[in-house]
């Protein structure tokens, strides 16, 4: 009942900066949270950030101070920009929402299905 679509994702120089996007749609009443997560090769996935309806923000350590999360209003759609990327940040990044459907109490989880970002050296 929700999609999640992200974009954005792409080829970059270490040192460069990309902005995530993520699109939520169908028969939403509410978004609780959104994030992002990432799966680089070999390695599980992980939390990148997340931000709750009421704006609280949550980072990874390894990339608080070069990524920051945003949302345009209480619903979606959900923003990654990455500055000062490194090779370790390359992974597939994922989308992610709890969010509440019409006609249908509790909030469920939902992914997209990823967007690759490689950062060279």
């Amino acid at each position: 009942q929700v999609q999640l679509v992200e974009s954005g994702g792409g080829l970059v120089q270490a040192g460069g900066s990309l902005r995530l996007s993520c699109a939520a749609s169908g028969s939403i009443a509410s978004i609780n949270r959104m994030g992002w997560y990432r799966q680089g090769p070999g390695k599980q996935r992980e939390l990148v950030a997340s931000i709750t309806t009421g704006g609280n923000t949550n980072y990874a350590d390894s990339v608080k101070g070069r990524f920051t999360i945003s949302r345009d209003n209480a619903k979606n759609p959900v923003y990654l920009q990455m500055n000062s990327l490194k090779p370790e940040d390359t992974a597939v990044y994922y989308c992610n929402a709890n969010a509440v459907i019409i006609n249908r109490p509790g909030g469920i989880t939902y992914w997209g299905k990823g967007t690759l970002v490689t950062v060279s050296s």
